[in-house]
């Protein structure tokens, strides 16, 4: 006697027959940016940039925009927002058309220590001088890197701090101690 319906063994072959085909078609369709991606940094960096730029511009939106002759508060910060938003279109492009490495490990001794410079030079530039928290800066925020000398190291100190007090402190008038309160000045 013949039941209807489907023998056990029949649907069985017909599920695994169907599981094999979903499964080829979800190793090509589980991830289909990834095989497009040529370049993870790339991809990354335009992402940051996009998004610090995104950002910026959408600060600026409650300041006033004032013209090229005479900038408004948020004329700067939005040019500077669109830049970055075009950079990182360039680099999300790169990623898809130029070949590049993977993105490596996390570096966080660097991370840490350049970081940690940038802090310290927000903190103690006000009470010890432009002249002594920018070599601090460039000095430790350089020893992050595995190529680090001393002799480029302290000449870019030195060329950097004299470029930033001419410019910042002398030219633009930016309200900045030379030589800090902590140190005479």
């Amino acid at each position: 006697m013949i039941k209807a319906g489907l023998h056990p063994g029949l649907f069985f072959a017909f599920v695994s027959d169907w599981a094999d085909i979903q499964g080829a078609r979800g190793k090509s369709r589980q991830r289909p940016l990834e095989n497009m991606i040529r370049s993870t940094k790339d991809l990354w960096s335009g992402l940051i940039y996009i998004f610090f730029g995104a950002t910026a511009i959408i600060l600026g939106r409650d300041y006033g925009m004032g013209t090229a002759l005479k900038m408004g508060a948020a004329y700067f910060p939005t040019l500077l927002g669109w830049l970055l938003v075009l950079i990182g279109v360039i680099a999300l492009v790169r990623a898809f058309v130029v070949q590049g490495s993977p993105v490596g490990s996390i570096a966080i001794k660097g991370l840490l220590l350049v970081v940690g410079s940038v802090l310290f030079f927000g903190l103690v530039v006000r009470g010890a001088g432009m002249a002594v928290a920018l070599p601090l800066l460039v000095v430790s925020s350089a020893i992050a890197s595995s190529r680090f000398r001393w002799t480029p190291t302290l000449l870019m100190a030195a060329g950097l701090t004299v470029f930033c007090v001419l410019v910042f402190l002398k030219g633009l008038g930016i309200p900045l101690p030379v030589v800090g309160p902590w140190l005479g000045g």
